[in-house]
């Protein structure tokens, strides 16, 4: 089990990241990280650090696609964990 919180914990620190770099992206004109990828990366365990970089790096604050569905990904990723951890004890 200590494994995979450290996993998850890996894969926010990751999501939070992504925010952070399709900010840059976007304030460069670059080629961006695609909404798909960062809702998709959200709910597959990584809500907390997306949420996390939405808000700290302002980031889709004013999308309503993220401001409804980064909380449901969190709700999930809660569900999911639950699920794993009491499947592995």
């Amino acid at each position: 089990m200590k494994y995979v919180v450290i996993a998850i914990v890996i894969w926010n620190v990751v999501n939070f990241a992504m925010m952070g770099l399709d900010k840059q992206f976007a304030k460069k004109h670059k080629r961006r990280i695609s909404e798909a990828t960062l809702l998709g990366s959200a709910f597959v365990f990584g809500g907390i650090g997306s949420i996390f970089g939405m808000y700290l790096f302002r980031h889709k604050t004013k999308h309503l696609k993220f401001i409804i569905l980064e909380p449901i990904a969190i709700a999930v990723n809660i569900l999911s964990f639950v699920g794993i951890h009491t499947i592995l004890s």
